[in-house]
Parts: structure tokens; C-alpha cells; sequence
């Protein structure tokens, strides 16, 4: 995970879309390291003594580690991974991680009138984290919006305010569904497995860390993945890289060299010579047929 934020400006028009994003981004958060970092923005900056009122929204995704999170109207209360806190504006909260295993987080923090209808009738302050499971869907919405920040191509904003109205809508059906299914351990194995490898899309890991860091064996782990997904673990991991390739080629900033440094493949030829196996075009190709 590369540590990213971003806040946004707003129009008249974005805000009169009903929804507008105003701020996103994830951090992994190390051992034993401050919290929040001290580059954090003053505006929403915090600290645990002291903590908070914000003047939006937010959703907070827990992929990794264990912290604690408390607000008003909502007791001191553990977080896991898998965990979402939603934060409501004027309301006084504080949260952090633990600081022996640290957390991984994506956030996005927004306004609008259609929120306000939502909150009101689905979502509670008193019930303001939700222990929902590692899901890769939800880190797939969260790093569609943060991609889309990233460029802030004209008309971005009420695109990304679809994909949050899409995530509130995954984590309430995921909270309902809660009450009525258990899940195999086998699924919850390679779910997380799923989120470790979108997480880790710009990193150079290997199958047995990640195997180690599930705590099962490598030969357990390739052939689980393989049953339930139908696809190796590798071969997993090459097709994110690869549609994360495509995201990159859109920004002419970066060169092919540059797209597959960032991407841990060992060279721009075997980079291109996989992105066309596995797309049929080039990559220079592919960048110049998205001009067209």
C-alpha cells in the first residue's frame, strides 16, 4: 500500500449534484508510529487526548491490524480488520491503532443533502463501527475513487459521489447479511488473501509471505485460492497489476519504463510482453488507442 491523501474543491454545481467528495486516501500505519502522521493536514488533524469534530462524513476501512475508536454517542469500542467506522459530522469522536500491530485504512470524507436521508434511516452514531469482514469489493470502490481523485478529470465529482453512494450500499448490505449467514473458513482465508494482494498491487511480495501471513501453508494456500477463485494466486496478482497498468497508461506523464518500475515487473519488455499476452495490444498501443 502507498500512502496517499488528497482533499478536493468543490463547485456550486458539485455540491447541488446532492453528494460531494471532500476528501480520500489510505495510509498503512507501521508499529510502534504516531498517529495521525505529523504531515496530516491541520484542519483534520487530531490527536487521541483532545479528538474531534469534523464537518462531513466519513467511512474508514480497516484492512490490517486493531485499534480502538470512540465518540459521543458510541462507547470505547475495539477495531478490527474488517472493520468500517463511520463518522458523523458534529459529533466529538477519537480513534487510533493499536500500537503494537498498527492498521491499513482507506477513508473518504463527504457532504451532501442525499447523505443526510441515508444516515437518518440506515446508519446510527450509537452503532458507528461495523464489523462487516475484509472484502475485496469494498477496497476495489475505495481505490476506484481514489484513482479517480488522483486525475480530477472535468466532471470527476459526481462520478465519485456514485461510487460512494455504491459503497454505503455494499457495507449496509453487508451489515444485514451479517445477521443471517456464516462464513466457511476457507472463503475468509482467501478473501483476505484477495485484499493482501490489492493492497500490496505496487509491491514486490512473494506467494509464501503471503501465505505466512495467513498462517496456513504455501501448498494449502496455491491450491485453496485456485478452487474458490479458479485462477493460481499469482496469475491473481499479474491481472490487478495489470489493470492497475491500465489506470497508469491513461497518465502520459509515466513512461512504459516508469509504469513497470512502479508495477515490480523486472523489466519494460517483460512488462509489455505480458500486457499484451494478456490484453492483446502493446501498451504503447493500448495508451494510443485511448486518445482515439
Amino acid at each position: 500500500m502507498l500512502n496517499y491523501f488528497k482533499y478536493l474543491p468543490t463547485s456550486s454545481e458539485d455540491e447541488s449534484w446532492g453528494l460531494h467528495v471532500l476528501n480520500t486516501g489510505c495510509n498503512r500505519i507501521n508499529r510502534n508510529v504516531c498517529y495521525p502522521a505529523r504531515d496530516h493536514p491541520a484542519h483534520h488533524y487530531f490527536n487521541w487526548y483532545k479528538g474531534r469534530v469534523l464537518d462531513e462524513y466519513q467511512i474508514i476501512y480497516i484492512t490490517k491490524g486493531e485499534g480502538t475508536f470512540e465518540s459521543i454517542k458510541c462507547a470505547q469500542q475495539m477495531v478490527k480488520e474488517g472493520s468500517v467506522i463511520l463518522l458523523f459530522p458534529g459529533e466529538w469522536h477519537r480513534f487510533k491503532p493499536n500500537t503494537d500491530t498498527g492498521w491499513d485504512e482507506f477513508w473518504v470524507g463527504f457532504k451532501g443533502t442525499i447523505i443526510e436521508n441515508i444516515a437518518q434511516n440506515f446508519f446510527s452514531k450509537e452503532n458507528a463501527v461495523l464489523d462487516i469482514g475484509l472484502h475485496e469489493e469494498i477496497v476495489r470502490l475505495f481505490t476506484e475513487i481514489i484513482e479517480k481523485t488522483k486525475e480530477e478529470k472535468t466532471g470527476y465529482q459526481p462520478l465519485v459521489a456514485g461510487i460512494v453512494m455504491h459503497l454505503l450500499g455494499e457495507i449496509h448490505s453487508l451489515t444485514k447479511q451479517q445477521h443471517f449467514s456464516s462464513e466457511d473458513i476457507t472463503a475468509s482465508i482467501i478473501k483476505k488473501a484477495s485484499i493482501i494482494f490489492r493492497t500490496n498491487v505496487d509491491n514486490d511480495i512473494s506467494m509464501e509471505k503471503v501465505a505466512e501471513e495467513l498462517n496456513v501453508s504455501y501448498a494449502w494456500f496455491r491450491k485453496a485460492f485456485k478452487n474458490y477463485t479458479g485462477i493460481a494466486p499469482h496469475k491473481y496478482l499479474l491481472q490487478l497489476r495489470i489493470e492497475k497498468a491500465k489506470m497508469l497508461l491513461s497518465d502520459h506523464a509515466m513512461s512504459i519504463k516508469e509504469i513497470a518500475l512502479r508495477l515490480n515487473f523486472e523489466s519494460a519488455f517483460y512488462f509489455s510482453r505480458l500486457f499484451k499476452e494478456k490484453t492483446g495490444v502493446s501498451p504503447e498501443l493500448y495508451r494510443k488507442n485511448l486518445e482515439s
